[in-house]
C-alpha cells in the first residue's frame, strides 16, 4: 500500500474510533458541547482523507488525462467531485460564519456606559 492510501486508512481508522467513543458518550447523555467537539475532530479527520485523496488523483490520474489531452473530460470530473467539497464551493456568508464560529475567534471587549467592560 502505497503512503498516500495508508494516511487514508489510518485516518479512516481513527475516525471509526472517535465515532465508536462519540455513541459511548451520547448513549451515557454527555454533556452536549462536548459530543460536538468529538463530532468536529472526526469531521477534520474525514476531511484531512478527502484532501489526501484529491492530491494523489491531481497527481496521477489528472495529470495522465491531460497528457492524454482529455481536458474537458477531467474538468468536468473534477466539478463533479469537488460540489462535495465544502471548502471549494461554500458563499462568502458560510466563510464568514465559519470565522466567527471558530474557536480562535473571541469577542471584543467593549466599555458599557458605566465603564464596565462587557462582551
Amino acid at each position: 500500500m502505497d503512503s498516500h492510501r495508508r494516511a487514508v486508512v489510518n485516518r479512516l481508522k481513527t475516525a471509526r474510533g472517535h465515532i465508536n467513543g462519540i455513541l459511548a458518550i451520547v448513549e451515557d447523555d454527555a454533556y452536549c458541547p462536548d459530543v460536538m467537539k468529538q463530532l468536529s475532530a472526526v469531521q477534520g479527520l474525514l476531511e484531512g482523507a478527502s484532501r489526501i485523496m484529491l492530491r494523489r488523483h491531481l497527481e496521477t490520474c489528472v495529470a495522465k488525462a491531460m497528457q492524454e489531452g482529455r481536458i474537458a473530460e477531467i474538468v468536468d470530473e473534477l466539478m463533479e467531485t469537488l460540489k462535495f467539497d465544502k471548502q471549494v464551493f461554500r458563499t462568502p456568508s458560510e466563510a464568514v460564519s465559519d470565522a466567527l464560529l471558530s474557536p480562535e475567534h473571541t469577542p471584543v471587549e467593549s466599555a458599557d456606559t458605566e465603564g464596565q467592560a462587557t462582551r
